[in-house]
Parts: C-alpha cells; structure tokens; sequence
C-alpha cells in the first residue's frame, strides 16, 4: 500500500494505483477527458496534468502510478496554465453553438472551460476548419464531427467491449477526425453507450436529441427491466414522462453500460398505459371507482371457490413484479383463495434473442425472484395454460400485460374460455382488451421494490413519481385486494413488505433495504 500525499492529504492505496485514482478516493477531482474507468488509458487529452515532486516536468494523472512518498499537486499556478492551454487547443476549431448543442448542461467541455478556461480565444472565427455536421452514423447515434475533441473513448469502447471496431480516426493534423469506415455503419447492440461517454456534443442519442434540456430532468436510481441481467440505470423524468435511461456503474452486473434494447424500455411507462380502472359488461368498457372494482374482483374470485372449489380459481403471476410484489401475490393464491393454481412464465413475445455481454434471453427483470419465492414456471404454467383451454378455470386473476409468448389472437381465444378474469397491468394489450375487470397499476418508474437477477442478485428500484391518472401502487392496491378477501393485512409499503419477507423467505432471510443498498446484495442459494 504506497502512501503518497495530494494536495496535502495523506492517503494509502493498493500498488498500481494511478495519480487520478487515488485523488478521487480523497475527493479531489482532477480534470479529464481520455481517461474512463472501464476503458484503456490512452493519456492523449492532456487535461490531467499535475505536478509531481522531483519530476522535472507535468505528468499525466491518468497513466503515472503512484510510488511511495510520491507528493503531488493538482493546483498549482504551473497545472492551471497547462491545463488552460489544453483548453484553447481544443477550443480552436470547436463551434461556438453552446446554446443550440443537445450536450449542453452536462457537455465536460463547458464545465472545464467555466473552471480552468475563461480566455479570449485568439484564433479568428473565419479560420477554424469546418467537418461534418449532424451524421446519421448508425445504430442509436448522430455524430457530430466539428465538435470531438479526439479523446478516442468511442474508438476504445468499440475495440475494447463490443469488438465491433466500427469507428476509427481518419486525416492528420487539424482535420483529424473520427468516423466510420465507408459502407460500415454502427452494427452492434451497444452504440447508446457512445453517446454516455462521450464527453463533448460529438456523439449524441437519435432518440433523446432535442427532447428536453438536461437541467429540467430530475434522476432516480432504477432497474432495466429489459431483461434478467438487472442492469443498473439513472432514470430521467420531468413530471409524470421519462426521457431517457443512463447506466449506473455496478461491476458486478453490468459495469458502466447498457444494452440498445433496454435503453428504450422507458417507453413502456408512457404509451399506451392503462390509467383508470374499469369493468367490461355487454363487451363494453365501463369506467369503475377504486372504491368499487376492487370489492367487486374479491367477491368475484370469492364466489367461483364456493360454488366449483379452489381448483376452479386461478393466479398468474408476471416475473415483470417485484420481489415484494409477487410475495404478496403467492399469499393471497395459496392463503386467501386456497388454489394451488399459480403459475409464471418467462416466455415472452420475441426471439428470445442474446449475447455474450450483457442481453439475456429472459426479457423479464425478476423471473429468477419468482422462483425463489415459490412460484413455478415451465411445466405448472403449461399445466395451468391447459386447464384454461379446457374450460376449467372459472375465475382468474392475471398479472402483467401479456399471456406468455401467445399471439393476440391465441390470447383472445384462451381467455375467451374464462367467466371471469382480473387484470392488473399496465398497459393496454391482448389481456386489457379480454380482461372483465382491468385494476391499472403504476409502472416500474413509479413504484419501489427489490428484484432478483438472473445471477440471483437482488437490488433495489426506487420510484420517481406518483403512478400516473388513477393507476394505483401496487402493494396497496393487492393489500386491498386481500383484505376484501378476508385477510387482515397492515403494509404500509414496499419497504415493510421486504421485512416481512426476509423473515419468512430463506432465500432472502436477513436481508434489509440497507444491506442490499446501491449495489445489490446475493441472495442464499
């Protein structure tokens, strides 16, 4: 462990620790654009200069390791001069579009120049030299030429972790730029991560360009609820409508990035939502208040057990609910309607489609949490599926928005089998459109809970926003369900849900909001 001091502060880290790392760890934030976590150091922006001890010259905080007793300054009136410097290189052919580019509020290159630059620009507007502007360059991305700085992040993500290589530096001198190969669009699953590491206005996302300046957004920390791998994302909201997903870094999911495919799932929690409850008579919607749909669901579900037996009632689970959720769900199949009916499936519309980095084939956060609690998939949800068809189902409570990976037209025609049939979703779909009684319930931005990874990992998603219309939480909303059941439940939310599952959940035993905390905690296997 060598110990060095940074700006006075003394501080002891691991052998092969670089100068940037270890100012970080004692909060001391050295200016950087090259430099990334999770990628090579290419030491070629030069912005990280600092000055060393007995080192005739500034060095590069990014790539110089630290030594014991090594003392470093980060600034000084030499690192500030070097550091401005930089800046006015960069700035020489950069256009001066601030006010209309879409990075504008969280561009590295403002933030720098408020801090470091502040300088009259001594190179005549008439002679910057002029690249390409606004070029669909494939994928999730438009590239902007004039405004890289050359910091090569892109180029490194491409080489690095999707091996795809599609973007490469092209001219010399002041019309270096970076670009594709000719013909050779981006042709990977990851090209949204350009966008997050860029550091400038060069490289910018196709679906949130112009949609909303970044300083009227507000963050919570999520969940991708694209697929079982859990990665762990900043959602971004104004009012009641998300704009986009960012990565969070978590090494043990998804590191710093994200998949194409999940950076679009927040569309889900804006169109075509299911917003107030309502009843179908006569093949007609009827809208219905809470205060009267959901009595009308427990004396429904209530009747069928007393006149054809608990096996005539059936649950279906969605593994799209959170751990709290479907332990909730699970108690009231097998402690409120006495049915050994309840069943999930994994199977989802789609191709099943995969990869080697990040996207799974199970396309649903929590299937692996379903599990855990007890609730079967695979051969019980076939069963069930066949008791359905056969008409033997007389009522049934159906959560999430679709029926498996069954058509519309397949969906229409098993329900069709079904007296009665609840929903509670969140969207409109094959089984809004069959269900009798549709319960809308908040989205995955709009509540809290835990799921449990395809790794068995369990983390926690946190709400942004009230459930948007009259869409109801849906712990509350399944609490007075039980309760118009017979039950005597007193949940006061997700969090008090949780407790009451780790105490009765071997899988989950122990755990708590706090132990889980950003990160995620495993659960017992």
């Amino acid at each position: 462990m060598p110990n060095l001091t940074i700006d006075g502060l003394a501080v002891g880290v691991p052998e092969g620790t670089t100068i940037l790392a270890a100012a970080k760890q004692v909060g001391i934030h050295i200016p950087h654009y090259c430099y990334h976590t999770h990628l090579s150091i290419a030491g070629n922006c030069r912005m990280c200069l600092v000055e060393v001890e007995k080192f005739p010259k500034l060095q590069t905080a990014c790539s110089t390791v630290v030594t014991e007793g090594m003392v470093v300054r980060t600034d000084t009136e030499k690192v500030r001069k070097a550091v401005t410097g930089v800046l006015e290189f960069l700035l020489i052919h950069h256009p001066i579009d601030c006010p209309i580019c879409d990075q504008a509020g969280e561009c590295g290159l403002q933030d720098y120049y408020m801090v470091y630059g502040l300088h009259r620009s001594r190179y005549a507007l008439e002679d910057k030299v002029h690249k390409k502007k606004v070029q669909d360059i494939g994928g999730q991305i438009v590239l902007d030429a004039e405004r890289c700085i050359l910091c090569s992040r892109c180029v490194r993500f491409l080489d690095e972790v999707t091996g795809t290589r599609e973007l490469n530096f092209f001219q010399r001198g002041d019309h270096s730029e970076i670009s594709i190969f000719p013909g050779r669009p981006l042709d990977n699953n990851y090209t949204g991560n350009l966008a997050d590491i860029c550091p400038v206005g060069a490289l910018t996302s196709k679906d949130f360009r112009f949609k909303c300046r970044v300083w009227l957004l507000k963050g919570v920390e999520s969940i991708c609820t694209g697929c079982a791998r859990g990665c762990n994302i900043a959602a971004h909201f104004k009012g009641d409508i998300l704009y986009r997903y960012k990565p969070r870094v978590n090494d043990a999911v998804n590191r710093a990035w994200m998949c194409d495919f999940g950076r679009l799932e927040y569309k889900k929690a804006n169109d075509a939502r299911l917003l107030a409850p309502f009843v179908r008579e006569g093949g007609r919607e009827k809208s219905a208040s809470w205060g009267a749909i959901v009595p009308q669901v427990a004396l429904e579900l209530s009747r069928a057990v007393e006149r054809e037996g608990a096996d005539a009632v059936a649950v279906i689970a969605s593994p799209q609910s959170s751990n709290e959720e479907l332990y909730l769900v699970r108690r009231i199949a097998a402690d409120r309607l006495g049915t050994k009916n309840l069943a999930f499936t994994h199977r989802t519309p789609g191709d099943g489609f995969s990869d080697d980095l990040l996207v799974l084939a199970d396309k649903n956060p929590n299937s692996r949490g379903a599990k855990l609690l007890g609730i079967p998939d695979g051969e019980a949800f076939d069963a069930l599926i066949g008791k359905i068809a056969a008409g033997r189902i007389r009522a049934l409570l159906l959560f999430g928005n679709v029926l498996g990976a069954f058509t519309e037209g397949e969906t229409a025609g098993l329900l069709s089998k079904v007296p009665f049939i609840a929903q509670v979703g969140t969207n409109t779909g094959p089984v809004s459109k069959a269900a009798h009684a549709v319960l809308p319930s908040a989205s995955f931005a709009e509540r809290g809970g835990t799921f449990t990874n395809h790794a068995g990992r369990v983390q926690r998603f946190h709400a942004g926003f009230p459930p948007r219309g009259k869409a109801k939480n849906v712990i509350e909303l399944l609490c007075d369900l039980a309760n118009g059941l017979g039950a005597d439940w007193t949940f006061t939310g997700e969090r008090s849900v949780f407790r009451a599952l780790s105490e009765t959940e071997t899988p989950f035993r122990g755990m708590t909001y706090e132990s889980v905390g950003a990160f995620g905690q495993e659960a017992a296997r």
